[in-house]
């Protein structure tokens, strides 16, 4: 054992370190995913548009493949989050934290595979077989129906990702060394998530964006997590970790 660093061994990482890589993890994400969603997406992809959309992928080739990269690195750095996240939650409940971490890892994969209809469209453009094979308004069709794709795809793991947040929210609710409000208000994200994305696949046009204004709590969960990260924890409550 460090004594040291107050690092039990069986772990070999502190609090102090999980709080770090969390919040800077989270924080790498919050400004990988705006860029590719507002940067990439939605320059590109014209809603009730196949034509434009398509014509605009292929003159941003390598834009739409860096967006696709990005993406793929916040999927993997949800998976080192989930990680520090199940350390930074395990004095509270080992049980329930190692659950949240699993729905994150789930959530992560699901993420993942919806990337390839992303791979798809760019097969589809940019592939001479497929452009030879296809029509291009069946070519066009088909494009929109990947993009679709991708967003059911993520819409769907974001139901898990909402539950992952209810559990991390009740998780810091009752540790005692993690603000009730913070819990509180990752509950309500968490809960945001849910409803959007239930709603997009029971409510024909559902065009509600409630996790828009209930994020907060995950804003707040970075700037927490990297001020720990630098204060530190209680010495009695590292050895419990």
């Amino acid at each position: 054992m460090n004594t040291n660093n107050n690092t039990p061994q069986f772990t070999g990482v502190s609090l102090r370190t999980a709080a770090i890589v969390a919040g800077l993890g989270l924080l790498v994400m919050a400004i990988l995913a705006p860029i590719v969603q507002f940067g990439v997406l939605q320059k590109l992809v014209i809603p009730g548009n196949a034509t434009t959309t398509a014509e605009d992928i292929m003159a941003s080739a390598a834009l739409f493949r860096t967006g696709i990269s990005l993406f793929l690195v916040v999927a993997i750095l949800d998976v080192v989050v989930a990680w520090a996240l199940y350390i930074l939650l395990k004095p509270a409940n080992k049980s329930l934290s190692l659950l949240a971490a699993w729905l994150r890892v789930v959530y992560a994969g699901m993420f993942a595979v919806a990337l390839t209809s992303l791979l798809n469209v760019l097969q589809l453009l940019t592939d001479a077989d497929y452009l030879k094979a296809f029509e291009v308004n069946q070519l066009y069709a088909q494009v929109m129906l990947s993009l679709s794709a991708f967003q059911s795809g993520w819409d769907i793991g974001l139901v898990i990702f909402g539950l992952h947040l209810l559990v991390v929210g009740c998780l810091a609710f009752k540790s005692g060394y993690i603000p009730k409000w913070l819990g509180a208000l990752l509950v309500i994200a968490g809960i945001g998530y849910i409803v959007d994305s239930i709603g997009k696949f029971l409510v024909p046009n559902y065009n509600l964006t409630i996790a828009a204004f209930t994020f907060v709590g995950e804003v707040l969960l970075i700037f927490w997590l990297l001020w720990k990260g630098i204060r530190g924890f209680d010495k009695g409550l590292e050895y419990r970790s």
